[in-house]
């Protein structure tokens, strides 16, 4: 599981890292003026914000269920356990 949390937080980190890196080379390549490009990088920044906010709401909901899931597996093994203690009781 904690793999999965991992390939999580690497894929953001590699979306943040190639939407910088994306920014730069368009802004050393485009004959653009300083502010063009000052209000490019910013739009580009607002964008990878609003991006990373929603991958963290899904991860946050994906959590979520996961810690809802669980929770009920346990409740069922536990309902289990003490049937399967009964029944060798007799």
């Amino acid at each position: 599981m904690s793999q999965d949390n991992n390939s999580g937080s690497t894929l953001l980190l590699t979306f943040l890292a190639g939407a910088a890196l994306g920014a730069l080379v368009v802004g050393l390549t485009t004959p653009k003026t300083g502010a063009e490009v000052r209000n490019d990088l910013k739009a580009l920044g607002r964008k990878a914000r609003r991006k990373a906010g929603e991958l963290a709401d899904e991860a946050e909901e994906a959590w979520e269920t996961m810690k809802d899931r669980t929770a009920h597996a346990a409740t069922d093994l536990k309902r289990g356990v003490k049937d399967a203690a009964s029944d060798l009781r007799g």
